[in-house]
């Protein structure tokens, strides 16, 4: 029951009732990636003539989880979606890695609270600002 609530609701937890029957009726499936994000275009073009394409997330909503490629599909710099036409890449590139800022894996510094609490001593070179001493 706690799951039918929270997926008729809960938009940052993957795509709500709404947004399911919405895409059922008006849009249709191009592809998934890696992280399993599914993509969708519209059926009938805007009044522009551009079809709308969009992403639902498989989990929690980040939109640093999105591969470049898809993000240039999304962004309508390519017409062909990965799945048809993959981006060339160079020897050069490293694969893309969503942001890991405020989660578990995220970097923390050494003497950093979330990690061991320890830090080196001070050197000593360090003095004080004082409003006496200008």
């Amino acid at each position: 029951m706690i799951k039918f609530i929270k997926r008729l609701f809960a938009w940052w937890d993957g795509a709500s009732m709404g947004t399911l029957l919405t895409i059922f009726l008006k849009h249709s499936f191009v592809g998934e990636d890696e992280y399993g994000n599914r993509y969708f275009e519209e059926k009938k073009g805007s009044f522009d003539g551009k079809k709308r394409r969009f992403v639902t997330y498989k989990g929690y909503a980040d939109a640093s989880r999105v591969s470049v490629d898809w993000h240039g599909w999304l962004h309508h710099t390519f017409d062909k979606p990965p799945t048809e036409e993959p981006l060339f890449r160079q020897s050069w590139e490293k694969d893309h890695q969503p942001n890991l800022t405020g989660t578990i894996w995220a970097w923390h510094r050494k003497g950093s609270l979330a990690k061991d609490g320890k830090h080196g001593s001070s050197t000593g070179d360090y003095q004080a600002w004082n409003p006496e001493n200008k």
